[in-house]
């Protein structure tokens, strides 16, 4: 469930939890955003909001596996190391599939 600025919401996203401001629910979890409640959430200074869906990933999948090569380098013979590398790498491709 990603957090989107305001301002990269798109019609037919779907609000993934209810959007308060204060104690007042402005938008409930499940509302398809529309143009108009787009473009009314950025008039009442709403920043972002949490919508359904996967997360997007900051970096390519190929980044991502090579900053791991990386970070464990100077490790690789220290025991157990391998065992959390492997348990990275398998979380890592989880979030990049679907």
């Amino acid at each position: 469930m990603p957090n989107i600025s305001v301002d990269r919401l798109k019609p037919g996203m779907v609000l993934a939890k209810p959007l308060s401001k204060g104690s007042m629910v402005i938008l409930g979890e499940g509302t398809e955003l529309t143009e108009g409640w787009i473009a009314r959430l950025s008039d009442m200074g709403v920043e972002q909001v949490f919508i359904d869906g996967p997360a997007e990933q900051p970096i390519p999948l190929e980044q991502a596996l090579i900053e791991l090569e990386s970070r464990f380098r100077g490790v690789s013979d220290k025991p157990h190391m391998g065992e959390i590398k492997k348990i990275i790498k398998d979380h890592i491709e989880g979030l990049y599939a679907g």
